[in-house]
């Protein structure tokens, strides 16, 4: 065939690269290499787009991991921006989005906790809060971990005595709880404590959590003392009391840096290709706690390289402290401290501290981190074996990296939900745990067979709807299933009928005895059998099959108290939760709400004339 006749084969690698040059100018933006099938390799932002993509059209200079993404390169994308600060933000948030392969991926971004005072009420309420900050009142925070911010609510309790109840629980109470009886809160509920006292106490509390605690702790020497003078002996008490539990809080906060009095102290550590990041959180010169990250190294990038998407990703949807100190220097570090600052409103340094108070921290964050990928890679090693141990039990290709198990809970088919936990060569991955609640109207009450059918049918739908070729890694390479022959028959049914047939799945039911270490595993067209006794790989699914369990059971539980507190006042167009507590504070019971009439409901704080008749339409024009 001459070469008149043959197909022109389409440019890739270098040579694409390079015949897109003479259409781009030196205009800052953000730039995506796609694979042959559209998929998006890489994000990267540029200060001058043609200057740093023509860096990828020279073949010679790059490391491995660029080698080999330049060569899967088959088509690329570019977005000019304004400035490099605006690149920079739209970079991170391409790739949260698209989840490139070569790309730096922070894997856990979930909100972290605070404290909150709450400024809606006459007796403030100290709680914990995290997401949104739409409620009014005080936010302290943030504190790295739920654990965390339970301990100071803790210490808090015991020296400021501040309430943790909900603002319906205070309105009702007509004697003291239990936590006044063990000197955890003032009393405000039942008038113990006048407004004005409760107020100062509440100063007291919000100057400690400014990291203003000696001051605190000498102004109560100072009221023991003049209590002890005029003789009110048991006031003096109370107030030795506080002292001391302020004390052992300021004894077990020894750690807390003194020249440092607001900061998020980030530190990387990489080891065989994987990396760690510890992150220390320091506000009001107390440490508030650590979270370590495992980012997704993209397919091999170097140590800035992954310090600095980190902190692209870590921080969008972050509101960052005054300061940020580094253990390595990252290549855009002025201009990642300008594009927080914008968001921030005030000005963010970032620093890599080479000695004094500043480096301790910086090098305590840095041993944290390298210890944790420590432990990290050898419960991975331990993971593997199990892993490649349960391949060849059920006789699998190979080490799955994605087992899915299925359970379902309800009473009597009652609040009935099914429940899928994920577990890889990483362990349980929660992030990727789902819940559905049983739908079925059609469904016999404990009907199990149907309940998993919805549930898979459900699961593999969207999974045929949203990546039919298999390529995002979100298919399982395992199911497991709780049940026996029965069960799994029934699945294998149900996968059939949407074409899934090529998934393994394995049964897990008790034996005779239903004893834990007695399961027979079934498998569809085999025969079952079981493990020896003593088999690490058996004890690996038991904590499978029970994680699945707990997540069902607690989903169960979840649904099951949302319906019990459900009233009719739920289903009245306009009634949200802040109208719905102002009605039934007001009329004692949604019973009592159904029964009044026009005039009353117009006369509740917070109800309108408008919402007043359709509350009382929708009790009284029903058929």
């Amino acid at each position: 065939m001459s070469d008149e006749l043959s197909e022109e084969r389409p440019l890739t690698g270098h040579a694409l690269i390079h015949s897109l040059l003479k259409t781009l100018d030196n205009s800052p933006g953000v730039y995506r290499m796609l694979d042959a099938q559209g998929r998006v390799l890489y994000v990267g932002k540029a200060r001058a787009l043609r200057k740093r993509v023509s860096n990828y059209a020279n073949p010679h200079g790059h490391s491995g991991r660029i080698l080999r993404m330049i060569s899967e390169t088959a088509s690329m994308m570019f977005l000019t921006t304004r400035t490099e600060t605006e690149a920079l933000l739209l970079e991170q948030n391409l790739i949260k989005q698209l989840k490139p392969k070569y790309n730096v991926l922070l894997r856990d971004d979930k909100s972290f906790p605070n404290i909150l005072v709450s400024k809606n009420h006459a007796f403030p309420q100290i709680k914990k809060h995290r997401g949104r900050k739409a409620e009014k009142g005080e936010y302290y925070g943030p504190f790295a971990s739920a654990g965390a911010v339970n301990r100071t609510l803790n210490q808090l309790q015991k020296v400021f005595l501040l309430r943790n109840c909900t603002d319906a629980t205070f309105e009702s109470r007509t004697r003291p709880c239990l936590l006044y009886q063990i000197k955890r809160c003032a009393g405000p509920c039942v008038g113990l404590i006048s407004e004005k006292d409760y107020g100062a106490l509440v100063k007291d509390a919000e100057r400690f959590l400014q990291g203003r605690s000696t001051r605190v702790q000498e102004e109560l020497a100072a009221q023991m003392q003049a209590a002890s003078d005029a003789m009110e002996f048991e006031r003096a008490a109370a107030l030795r009391d506080r002292i001391q539990a302020l004390t052992q809080v300021q004894t077990a906060q020894g750690i807390n840096p003194r020249g440092v009095a607001e900061a998020d102290i980030v530190a990387l550590h990489m080891e065989s290709g994987q990396a760690c990041v510890q992150v220390f959180f320091i506000r009001a010169n107390q440490n508030w706690g650590n979270k370590d990250y495992y980012p997704a190294t993209g397919a091999g990038a170097e140590a800035p390289e992954v310090l600095q998407a980190f902190l692209g990703q870590f921080y969008d949807g972050k509101t960052p402290p005054r300061q940020i100190l580094l253990s390595d220097d990252i290549e855009d570090r002025e201009l990642l401290a300008e594009a927080l600052s914008e968001k921030a409103g005030r000005k963010v340094e970032i620093m890599v501290p080479q000695r004094g108070e500043k480096a301790e921290l910086v090098a305590g964050a840095l041993r944290n981190a390298r210890e944790s990928l420590a432990r990290k890679m050898s419960e991975t090693a331990t993971q593997g074996k199990l892993l490649k141990g349960l391949a060849e039990a059920f006789g699998l290709d190979g080490p799955p990296r994605r087992i899915e198990v299925y359970d379902n809970s309800h009473i009597q088919g009652t609040n009935a939900v099914g429940a899928m936990i994920v577990a890889g060569p990483e362990g349980f991955l929660k992030n990727q745990y789902r819940k559905f609640n049983i739908r079925g109207d059609d469904l016999t009450p404990g009907d199990d067979f149907g309940m998993m059918k919805e549930v898979l049918t459900r699961r593999f739908k969207r999974l045929l709807k949203e990546d039919p070729d298999r390529t995002s890694g979100t298919w399982p390479d395992l199911l497991l299933i709780d049940g026996g022959a029965g069960q799994v028959s029934a699945v294998a049914g149900i996968m059939a009928e949407l074409g899934v047939e090529d998934v393994p799945m394995v049964g897990v039911a008790k034996g005779v005895d239903r004893d834990a270490g007695k399961e027979e595993f079934h498998r569809p067209g085999a025969r079952p059998f079981a493990l020896r006794h003593n088999d690490p790989v058996l004890y690996f699914i038991q904590r499978l099959r029970d994680e699945a369990h707990r997540f069902a059971i607690g989903t169960h539980r979840a649904k099951r108290a949302k319906a019990v507190s459900a009233t009719p006042l739920d289903d009245i167009p306009g009634v949200g939760p802040t109208r719905k507590r102002a009605l039934l504070a007001h009329f004692g019971s949604a019973k009592a709400v159904s029964r009044a009439g026009l005039s009353d409901l117009k006369a509740v704080e917070g109800v309108s004339d408008a919402l007043a008749e359709t509350i009382y339409d929708f009790f009284h024009e029903k058929s």
